[in-house]
């Protein structure tokens, strides 16, 4: 239980692929200008991530050292494929927007890194659970980001929800500054770097904290009154 808590906490905070890896940079910059890309974006991550996972794990034992990285990215390529399939049978309009770096998911270093990392050398439940833990970190990322640029860029919030989940959404469009001009730089390449630069400082910040009160719990020393035993007999 100890080691599945410990899986759940890397992929979530400590070794989050996009704040502390730093890994698939690329598309999280490029298509954060909102929150439905971002999420579009997340979900096919997440699937693809999964779905290597478990495959690599399962032939693990399998595959030798030779051909272990090419079998890797075959695997990797073949779910990316359904997943872009998926999408542009359901949301073509969304996958139309998000264009290149759908069939890029091939060579995102981070679902090719928890494939040779993890997956090729645990067994099939944890590698089940790195993979949806690590998937929802960096979506988590890539929704604050998107909910970033696109709050300062638009002044809006969850605009155009209709393209991933349906005419439901239509209503999901939050104005959150009424009459605005809007921020072009927030939108632009510029905008998500910055952005990105100031939630890895936050959580730079929070991690510094944790640690400082975890080693004054460690140092803090309980002090009190002393007292002598005295054994024997005193005559």
């Amino acid at each position: 239980m100890s080691d599945l808590k410990q899986i759940i906490v890397d992929g979530l905070w400590k070794k989050n692929p996009a704040t502390v890896q730093l890994l698939g940079l690329c598309p999280l910059l490029a298509v954060t200008g909102s929150v439905v890309n971002a999420l579009g974006l997340g979900f096919a991550t997440i699937l693809v991530l999964v779905g290597s996972n478990l495959s690599v794990s399962l032939i693990r034992n399998y595959v030798s050292e030779a051909v272990r990285l090419p079998a890797f990215v075959m695997i990797i390529a073949s779910f990316t494929t359904c997943v872009e399939l998926l999408m542009q049978a359901f949301t073509y309009e969304l996958y139309q927007i998000l264009g290149i770096f759908i069939p890029l998911i091939v060579t995102n270093c981070a679902i090719l890194g928890r494939a040779d990392a993890f997956a090729s050398k645990n067994p099939l439940m944890p590698s089940l659970i790195d993979g949806v833990m690590m998937g929802l970190g960096f979506t988590a990322i890539l929704v604050l980001l998107g909910g970033m640029r696109e709050v300062i860029g638009l002044g809006t919030l969850f605009s155009n929800m209709h393209l991933l989940f349906g005419s439901m959404a239509e209503n999901w469009t939050v104005i959150v500054f009424d009459d605005y001009k809007g921020m072009l730089f927030a939108i632009l390449p510029p905008g998500a770097f910055i952005g990105l630069g100031l939630i890895i400082a936050l959580k730079n910040i929070i991690d510094t904290k944790i640690k400082e009160r975890e080693d004054a719990l460690k140092t803090e020393v309980v002090t009190g009154s002393k007292r002598a035993r005295v054994t024997g007999t005193v005559s």
